[in-house]
């Protein structure tokens, strides 16, 4: 098991594009650490210089108190299993897991012991004579992790390893890898655009956008406290809502009503010196906070409000009521349409109607068409900043993921 450490580490291709900005990350020697993002945020660039199969500009990969930049990816003592399984067709399963081994010219009996090993742990015995072909895409996948296992690493990476499988098997399998890590106890940097896998496998999720990353922190704090715009946007599901509004002392005037600031809130915003005076803000409400008047009714700490369901969608336990509100003014920014644009939500605030989602108890009787009582549980909502989106409500410090070594996003 090691350390990975990154210091710093830019990534920048001839043509003068920066993958990887300067990143600081440290990973703990036996941590499971996701890197999370969308497409092109540079998290599959950041796993490729861990291995050794992409070379690094500036800054310092430090693998187990030992600087890599300059060793070969044979050398590094890493393990990777990567999207597509790569197993050789006209080899026995046996025969693909053990094949590092037979390269490095371990002894045969040493080779069989350590597969049998991972077989078992895999759950691969009785499979292991057939080959890739008589085999299902969970059980070709825990091969090629099985090739992995066997060399027993100073760590695995994993670069989207179930976005080949459908969507049962996938869940099967992120449960396979997160019970796998647990019992090698290695360290294990996971590579995923799934904010689901993210949020259910790792000990720490690293979110990033455009090179830089932006928090890294356990999975429930980024849920329940992102440091910005994009890192609220992009974890959870469904998405959070964001809404245009006006604080005015203490006196939050949303779209459909006014709330008073309650002390909890309050507490958050004099720690980031916002004052008591007016102030366009974005307000940002998870889809569980609001619910069903008829069902939880008004309390305190909770408004209450009207509105016409457009959409009813029952999900059993559940139910997702989507209405429209009505705004003013214009919050947009060229920041926040960049935002937008990385999290897949082109329509945060403008002027005009606004969709919200509201998750609610399966006992609410909504229809789509009529109108539902609905009430807001006022001290989750979360204020960020229409300049370039940084959250007013942040508690954990002050930059990207405080304490845990990553670069404060800006």
């Amino acid at each position: 098991m090691a350390e990975i450490q990154f210091k710093e580490i830019t990534k920048r291709y001839p043509d003068g594009f920066e993958a990887v900005k300067a990143i600081d990350l440290d990973i703990a020697d036996g941590e499971f650490m996701i890197l999370v993002g969308p497409s092109g945020c540079g998290k599959s660039t950041a796993l490729r210089m861990i291995a050794g199969l992409e070379d690094i500009t500036d800054g310092d990969l430090i693998i187990g108190g030992e600087r890599v930049n300059d060793l070969p990816p044979r050398d590094r003592d890493i393990a990777m299993v990567f999207q597509n399984y790569a197993l050789y067709p006209h080899m026995t399963v046996r025969d693909n897991m053990g094949f590092a081994l037979k390269l490095a010219k371990t002894d045969q009996s040493e080779i069989n012991r350590k597969v049998d090993e991972a077989a078992k742990i895999l759950d691969l015995q009785q499979h292991l004579e057939r080959k890739p072909a008589n085999l299902s895409g969970g059980q070709r996948q825990r091969v090629a992790m099985g090739r992995a296992i066997v060399r027993d690493p100073k760590a695995f990476l994993m670069d989207e390893p179930l976005s080949n499988l459908d969507a049962k098997l996938r869940v099967q399998m992120r449960t396979e890898v997160a019970r796998i890590q647990r019992r090698l106890g290695t360290t294990m940097v996971y590579v995923t655009h799934d904010q689901t896998e993210a949020m259910t496998l790792g000990d720490r999720v690293a979110v990033m956008r455009a090179g830089i990353i932006q928090q890294v922190d356990a999975p429930a704090t980024l849920y329940e406290d992102p440091i910005n715009l994009f890192v609220a946007g992009f974890i959870g599901s469904p998405s959070m809502n964001f809404l245009p509004a006006r604080l005015e002392g203490d006196t939050i005037k949303l779209p459909f009503g006014e709330t008073g600031v309650p002390s909890r809130l309050r507490e958050k915003l004099q720690k980031h010196n916002v004052g008591g005076g007016g102030r366009d803000v974005i307000v940002g409400i998870r889809p569980e906070h609001f619910e069903d008047a008829n069902v939880e009714p008004e309390g305190e700490g909770r408004m209450r409000f009207k509105a016409k369901a457009d959409v009813v969608e029952s999900m059993g336990s559940e139910l997702y009521v989507y209405f429209d509100v009505q705004t003013q003014g214009e919050v947009q920014s060229e920041d926040l349409a960049e935002l937008a644009k990385d999290v897949g939500m082109e329509d945060l605030p403008s002027g005009g109607a606004q969709h919200v989602v509201a998750r609610v108890d399966a006992a609410s009787r909504a229809t789509a068409g009529a109108e539902v009582d609905l009430t807001l549980e006022c001290n989750e909502i979360k204020l960020f900043d229409p300049d370039g989106g940084r959250s007013l409500t942040y508690e954990h410090g002050n930059g990207a993921g405080a304490g845990t070594g990553a670069r404060a996003a800006t």
